[in-house]
């Protein structure tokens, strides 16, 4: 796949349709479209790279730090989780769909049961527009 066809790198561009619920100069943070749970978030560098073997170090550090920001505020009162699961797949061994390096934040409320396995077979939308907005206001909010 060219950096031309990469669903994601749209997203950055602006070109691509997108919940973004944070964005700054190395990353741009939205709703994935099939959530696993609500507040279900994509981490994404804005610098392509399809994964882990040539993401550029210096983009590490605020790919983590944002995806920490959207933790904290998925355990903030609006969204209620009690943890989040970090994941980021890297081939497509790993179950990798999309190659442009991406962390998944999945908010974890306690007795959830949710486990990925089931959780990626009963992916539901919901109503994105009204989480992104309620998770841009809780990042927005944050120190």
């Amino acid at each position: 796949m060219t950096v031309d066809a990469c669903v994601f790198c749209d997203i950055v561009a602006e070109r691509g349709p997108a919940h973004v619920v944070y964005a700054d100069d190395d990353v741009v943070a939205f709703l994935d479209r099939a959530p696993i749970a609500r507040g279900h978030t994509l981490v994404v560098p804005r610098r392509h790279s399809s994964g882990l073997s040539d993401l550029d170090p210096r983009y590490g550090t605020p790919l983590l730090s944002a995806a920490q920001r959207v933790a904290n505020a998925l355990k903030g009162t609006e969204f209620g989780a009690h943890g989040v699961n970090l994941a980021l797949n890297d081939g497509r061994a790993a179950m990798q769909t999309v190659f442009h390096t991406h962390v998944h934040v999945v908010p974890r409320r306690s007795g959830d049961k949710l486990t990925f396995a089931k959780g990626l077979l009963t992916r539901r939308a919901g109503d994105l527009e009204t989480v992104a907005a309620q998770l841009r206001s809780t990042i927005a909010a944050l120190p």
